[in-house]
């Protein structure tokens, strides 16, 4: 039987594996890989390349970069190539509808989520700010709308209590390899077939915002924690101390440290450092801290430095 012609579509570090997985597979050759153009990246501004590109060069695999997926070059340029199958992993663009036909079996997507649950461009991020301890990755055939294909298979992941983004993203996208790879086989044997999603139980999770990492010290410290490792490491959690933008580490406490007389953001010291009064009578324990402009530091430097006085608090 002859290799499945792939073109693989794809830009950040989750979508490397499933590259390197495929490539080494007999049952597939891909023909080229899609990815973003070289932009600036990172403080320095350097321009560089994204890693699916780098992976890609790596491999020894044609690499083709539009400006746009909707110019009228990438039709033609698909077209030309013309795949068995387009496989797209947190590209960044959306795909025109006149795309979606051009392979025999579609586009085929590995999202980080249970879907319909968590449609949208930070999937990982917004399941663990939101408290989850369960999500997964499903494969989907995409069609013109955001993540509202039908699926394909689903594989369910448990989120550790104390795990971040990027090390629930580099689980998952290990596992996500081997599910886009069983996704294709399978279907192209027609041993799956795709199945329509269900509206009802679909929620988003859009893309981050740097707002969405100032802290609400109105919530529990645990929702307040949970923010912090998903919204690891942007847009971070960040607060305001003496008209000051600090962003902070820490970790829910088992019980509030703080007195009923105390309002949420009042710096309480402890021998372990600082604690900050937190939403519902809870407390959270910084580890620590960094001054806008500065250096992170430990908290108890923080309290050391900062005089902890009347007007202790993050705001």
């Amino acid at each position: 039987m002859a290799a499945l012609r792939i073109v693989f579509c794809g830009t950040p570090e989750f979508a490397v594996p499933s590259l390197r997985r495929l490539a080494e597979r007999p049952e597939f050759s891909i023909e080229a890989v899609i990815t973003q153009p070289d932009r600036p990246r990172g403080r320095g501004q350097h321009v560089s390349s994204s890693p699916i590109k780098e992976a890609a060069l790596e491999i020894g695999l044609h690499v083709y970069q539009p400006e746009t997926i909707k110019s009228e070059s990438s039709q033609e340029f698909l077209k030309r190539v013309a795949p068995d199958a387009v496989v797209i992993i947190a590209y960044g663009q959306i795909v025109p509808a006149r795309l979606l036909t051009i392979p025999r079996l579609g586009w085929l997507n590995l999202h980080g989520s249970l879907l319909p649950r968590y449609r949208g461009a930070a999937p990982i991020q917004w399941a663990i700010a939101n408290g989850e301890t369960i999500t997964g990755l499903t494969t989907i055939q995409i069609d013109a709308g955001m993540d509202t294909g039908p699926t394909l298979l689903r594989h369910e992941v448990e989120i550790g209590a104390d795990e971040t983004a990027p090390e629930l993203s580099a689980r998952m996208s290990a596992i996500g390899a081997e599910l886009i790879t069983e996704s294709l086989l399978r279907f192209d044997r027609g041993e799956i077939s795709p199945a329509p999603q269900e509206e009802k139980s679909a929620s988003h999770a859009p893309i981050l915002k740097k707002e969405d990492g100032r802290i609400d010290w109105g919530r529990t410290a645990q929702q307040i924690y949970n923010r912090m490792r998903g919204f690891a490491p942007w847009p971070g959690s960040y607060s305001t101390f003496r008209g000051q933008t600090c962003h902070l580490w820490g970790h829910s406490e088992m019980s509030g440290a703080a007195g009923a007389r105390l309002t949420p953001g009042e710096i309480v010291p402890s021998s372990k450092g600082i604690c900050v009064v937190c939403g519902e009578g809870t407390s959270m324990r910084l580890e620590s801290i960094q001054i806008e402009g500065r250096k992170k530091i430990s908290a108890r430097e923080f309290a050391n430095g900062a005089r902890l006085g009347p007007s202790g608090r993050f705001d």
